[in-house]
């Protein structure tokens, strides 16, 4: 069994799945759009070259999204980053919280020499951190 992440958007999914494959380092494995479907589907016809299934692999996590008209941004769920340096926390802290919001900014905490929580300019929620040694699991 595996659990995967499916997200949501608003019209904007290739854009951020394109952004997360350039600077996080992910790669794209499929993206079927709205206007491919064999039925016709229930969304505007401006939105057939909206993504209705996409595929990204991150890591060893695959996260998969869709366009869905009136999708909001994440509220209470988050994406949680961990990364292997305090540079790279900086780094793509500074590449998603450009044009977003961010809810802590970067700093030490008690468990991580580097964490924050911010919401990206395409509407996903993310917790970066570079976790200290003694909070790692064995």
């Amino acid at each position: 069994m595996q659990l995967d992440i499916y997200l949501n958007y608003n019209g904007n999914c290739e854009d951020a799945f394109r952004f997360y494959e350039q600077h996080l380092g992910g790669r794209i494995t499929s993206i079927a759009r709205h206007g491919e479907q064999p039925q016709p589907g229930t969304v505007p016809p401006a939105w057939n070259g909206k993504i209705v299934h996409a595929r990204l692999e991150l890591g060893d996590t695959v996260v998969m999204g869709a366009d869905i008209p009136g999708a909001e941004p994440m509220r209470s769920a988050y994406l949680s980053l961990r990364v292997d340096s305090d540079q790279e926390a900086e780094r793509i802290y500074a590449l998603l919280s450009n044009g977003g919001q961010v809810f802590m900014k970067m700093e030490e905490t008690f468990f991580a020499s580097r964490f924050a929580m911010l919401r990206d300019r395409f509407g996903t929620s993310w917790m970066l951190l570079h976790e200290l040694r003694s909070a790692r699991s064995p």
